[in-house]
Order: structure tokens, then C-alpha cells, then sequence
């Protein structure tokens, strides 16, 4: 996919944090915190994708969920548009709302079991009071067709699809409201690989035909590569590395993005490289290292790691990290 002309930012995040208090005793009296997302920041550029990286845990659902405001933040700034989201009232976050729209990891558990098709995909349009009766019902039958179902489905349960079918119907709604930004939190994840190609196909076809500006969640490097114009990887509540897609797998500058893209499998078998194997496990992220927080697995740390937070800062023409190294 051809990276879009580069405009004036459409997502902008800035020092976003997300900590859940750890609470003990009788009076449950805070002792601590589980930071989720700590200082993450970032902009996402209308008509672009960016792709967010890393392993389980690592905070990155943690970050959609507080950016789309389905948690609210412990610290930090979201922006859409220029607009501020994170200190909006319920009734002018409700009429934004419709601009950003999310598409979840598992497509049954998103999509209510007691209604059909029809139902799930009119309501946000009679919620935000868009067309009459019959304007809706032909906009779901057109929603169907763009997303590669008969128009008949709409008559039909969630449990009468396949798990990529659920997923085209999540995509659907998510383009009803003819939203600026879509959240795509693991959308192929929990689809066989044969499905997940069509469905991310899908997703770009939609991108181009309604100019759509995505932040996609993935831990699936092969995905990201194949759909993201920009890559932020993320560990422990951190971005640890951002920059364009090319630069980030031709010269990845974090040890952590070294190790992860070294464990991608290699479509090419002629092209050996080198796996970085990390040791010991991801650390708590209600009890952090000290210094930079990959230090305690990363195989080339110094003794500056164990004492100073690295910032994070741009290393070459567009390229951040938060490493000793540079």
C-alpha cells in the first residue's frame, strides 16, 4: 500500500497514561499501581495506517481502550482533530464518538447473539438519527455488498456465520457511521490464516474507498508489514521504537525490535538470519525495572540501562527510539 500524503495530524497522543491502582487491606488503602500505559506518545496522520507492535501484555489494547475512552486515562492528552477527548462531557464525547469507531479482536463476543444483522447495523445509524427506515436498510444492504456478504445475511444471527464472516460484519459497523479513525484491536487474530489475508484485504480496499485514517493493534509482525505505513513498538506500557515501516524492518534500532522481527518466519528460506532469543520473562508492570524497562532481557544492555530511563528521542530522519546506545 502506498504510503498517503502526509497532512496535518488526525490522532494526536501525548503522554498518555493508563495506571490501575493496586489497593489492600480493610480500607483498601492504594499500595500501588499496575501501569498499563506509561508516557505513550504518538500522532497518526489522516489516511494512514499505524501499526502498534508487541507482545501480549505490553499495553497496547490497554492504549486503544483509553484513546476511544472506554477507560479513562490516568494522565495524558488525546486528540482528534484537535479536539481534546480525554476531558470531554458525556453528551460532546457521545457526538465525536461517531468519528472514531473500534473493531474488536473476537467478532462473536463483539456482535450481540439476540440480533440480527440488520438490527446491529441500523441502530448506531437510528441512534445518531441518520436516514429513515428505509434508508437504513438499504445502507446495510449496501454495507454487505462492500464487505464481500449477500445482502440476504441480514436476516441472519451471529451464530450462523463464520468466524471471517463475524469479522466483515464487525467491519461493517464500524464504517456505518462513516467514521475519520477506526481502532482495529487484533482483528485478524482470532481467524485461520487463510482468512486473515482476505480480511485485511478487505480492510484496505475500505481504507481507499472511504479514505480512512486506521491505528491498527497487532502482535503479528507479517500483518503490520503487509497493511501499516508507520510502526510503533511497544514494551511494558512503552513505545520503544517509531518510524516508517521500511525503516523499522530494514534497520531496526531497539534491541527489542531487532529481537522481534528476527523471530518473524522468513518467507524466503534462502535468507537465514540470526534469531535473537530473550531471555527470562516480560516484568510486572506493577513492579518495573529500574532504568529501562527491556534491560533485564536485552542482550546487549550496559550498566547505564540498569540506572537511567532512556529517552526517547529521534535518531535519524524519522526514526524514534529510547535506547543507551545512541
Amino acid at each position: 500500500m502506498s504510503v498517503k500524503e502526509k497532512t496535518q495530524p488526525l490522532l494526536e497522543v501525548n503522554n498518555l497514561k493508563m495506571h490501575f491502582p493496586i489497593n489492600k487491606g480493610i480500607f483498601s488503602k492504594q499500595v500501588g499501581a499496575v501501569k498499563a500505559v506509561d508516557g505513550v506518545s504518538f500522532t497518526v496522520n489522516k489516511g494512514e495506517t499505524l501499526g502498534i507492535v508487541g507482545e501480549s501484555g505490553c499495553g497496547k489494547s490497554t492504549t486503544a481502550r483509553v484513546i476511544i475512552r472506554l477507560l479513562e486515562a490516568t494522565g495524558g492528552s488525546v486528540k482528534l482533530e484537535g479536539h481534546e477527548l480525554t476531558n470531554l462531557n458525556p453528551k460532546k464525547m457521545r457526538e465525536l464518538r461517531k468519528d472514531i469507531q473500534m473493531v474488536f479482536q473476537d467478532p462473536f463476543a463483539s456482535l450481540n447473539p439476540r440480533w440480527t444483522v440488520q438490527r446491529t447495523l441500523m441502530e448506531p445509524m437510528k441512534v445518531y438519527g441518520i436516514g429513515n427506515k428505509s434508508e437504513r436498510k438499504r445502507k446495510v444492504g449496501e454495507l454487505l455488498n462492500q464487505v464481500g456478504l449477500d445482502e440476504s445475511y441480514a436476516k441472519r444471527h451471529a451464530h450462523e456465520f463464520s468466524g471471517g464472516q463475524r469479522q466483515r460484519i464487525g467491519i461493517a459497523r464500524a464504517l456505518v457511521l462513516n467514521p475519520k479513525l477506526i481502532i482495529a484491536d487484533e482483528p485478524v487474530s482470532a481467524l485461520d490464516i487463510s482468512v486473515q489475508s482476505q480480511v485485511i484485504n478487505l480492510m484496505q480496499d475500505m481504507q481507499q474507498e472511504y479514505d480512512l485514517t486506521y491505528l491498527f493493534i497487532t502482535h503479528d509482525l507479517s500483518v503490520v508489514e503487509h497493511i501499516a505505513d508507520k510502526i510503533a513498538v511497544m514494551y511494558l506500557g512503552k513505545i520503544v521504537e517509531l518510524a516508517d515501516k521500511e525503516k523499522i524492518f530494514d534497520n531496526p534500532l531497539h534491541p527489542y525490535t531487532e529481537a522481534l522481527i528476527s523471530a518473524a518466519p522468513e518467507v524466503n528460506a534462502l535468507e537465514k538470519k540470526e534469531r535473537i532469543v530473550l531471555g527470562g520473562d516480560v516484568p510486572s508492570p506493577a513492579n518495573p525495572p529500574n532504568g529501562c524497562p527491556f534491560h533485564t532481557r536485552c542482550h546487549k544492555a550496559m550498566d547505564i540501562c540498569k540506572q537511567e530511563v532512556p529517552e526517547f528521542k529521534e535518531i535519524s530522519d524519522g526514526q524514534l527510539t529510547a535506547c543507551h546506545l545512541y
